[in-house]
């Protein structure tokens, strides 16, 4: 799991870039942090693997920026919406651990 992040930011990515971080922490989600403030090769890599689609219409793209090695699997508006609906797991491209409200829900809609 990669999280693009800036090391200098506004207080609100600041906040965004925390609130990710702690999640996969507190859930025991590995992840590699990088700081494409302080290497261009990571800005680089960000910007190339995002799909055009999920491009701004202008400027570039803000941290933080959620990837599964090199799998886009969105920004923070996209992780907090997931997070909102117990689907995380899902959309970071992984199976949701048994007990989990992720993986209670699944089960209840395979039961349907």
């Amino acid at each position: 799991m990669f999280l693009c992040f800036q090391f200098i930011v506004k207080p609100y990515i600041k906040k965004q870039q925390q609130d990710v971080m702690g999640f996969l922490t507190a859930n025991k989600i590995e992840f590699e942090e990088c700081d494409i403030a302080a290497n261009e090769a990571n800005r680089k890599w960000m910007r190339e693997n995002i799909p055009e689609e999920s491009r701004p219409t202008t400027g570039n793209p803000l941290p933080p920026q959620i990837f599964n090695e090199s799998k886009y699997c969105g920004n923070y508006e996209a992780f907090f919406d997931a997070r909102e609906d117990n689907a995380v797991y899902a959309f970071l491209g992984l199976t949701a651990p048994p007990g989990s409200k992720e993986a209670e829900a699944l089960a209840k809609k395979a039961q349907q």
